[in-house]
């Protein structure tokens, strides 16, 4: 899509919404935070901003442009089969929230893998700036395989972006600590990742980690059976972090950026605990 840079579109909806949600999960917070402090959220933010430098100097509008690569080559089953626009479009979403739903599973799954997304699971609290906080590496690895799924699949430019954008504000959305008026397998929540839903997925309890690993729509945690209800606690009573990581002050940034390659694994697999 000519004249329009999803990066500098991605990055202007992350800091507003980050303004927005943080000033709606204050007014109205589901859990008292733990650590209160700056700290962990400078070093949320700054994780942000770093990757979002890295991916746009090293890949800047890639994954728009493999669409339109693949369009003009004629890859991807979508363009050999003639669907209206709208029902392509609706196709095309889903799609790309179910391979970043498999995805994420398969970050929980390969030690290879969780190694880099621990750096997410880390956050001994639950707010928006959670949401920032992921390894280089990974976010890297993810625009390698978004370019894979579009070029794969035939998406046009358009579904891409629309998606991009709506996983931007759902993936805020859901890790907010903003306090609803309805259940999170009700209301809002039958077709949205709700905070609620997404907190469990938080818990440094191996089983409750690895539930809910939808990032806007919540069916594939209940089609593919990785749906959990609630968690063995309240919500407001609940842990969120990592069971081997529950210093403070070994979860600074420089600390983040190396733990990939530390030899303490957070223990996380589709492997139960004995």
């Amino acid at each position: 899509m000519k004249g329009i840079n999803l990066d500098v579109l991605r990055l202007a909806l992350w800091l507003a919404g980050l303004v927005v949600f943080a000033v709606f999960e204050s007014a109205k917070p589901r859990r008292i935070a733990s650590f209160p402090g700056l700290a962990r959220r400078f070093a949320n933010i700054s994780l942000f901003l770093g990757n979002y430098w890295l991916v746009r100097l090293a890949f800047g509008g890639a994954v728009v442009a493999s669409t339109e690569y693949a369009e003009e080559k004629r890859w991807g089953f979508l363009n050999d089969v003639d669907l209206t626009w709208p029902v392509e479009f609706a196709l095309g979403i889903l799609i790309l929230d179910l391979m970043l739903y498999i995805s994420h599973a398969a970050s929980h799954a390969l030690p290879s893998l969780w190694r880099f997304h621990m750096v997410h699971h880390s956050d001994l609290d639950f707010d928006v700036t959670t949401s920032m906080r992921f390894n280089p590496v990974e976010e890297l690895a993810t625009v390698f395989y978004k370019i894979g799924i579009v070029s794969a699949v035939g998406l046009d430019a358009k579904t891409v972006l629309a998606y991009e954008l709506l996983h931007v504000l759902a993936t805020q959305f859901n890790h907010s600590n903003l306090k609803l008026s309805t259940a999170p397998d009700s209301g809002i929540g039958t077709a949205l990742v709700t905070p609620d839903f997404h907190r469990i997925h938080h818990s440094p309890e191996v089983e409750e980690a690895n539930s809910n690993f939808g990032f806007v729509f919540p069916w594939w945690d209940k089609i593919f059976g990785t749906h959990r209800a609630g968690p063995h606690l309240p919500h407001n009573l609940m842990q969120v972090g990592l069971a081997d990581y529950r210093a403070p002050g070994g979860l600074t940034l420089p600390s983040l950026l190396t733990m990939p390659v530390s030899p303490k694994l957070g223990a996380y697999s589709f492997k139960k605990e004995e």
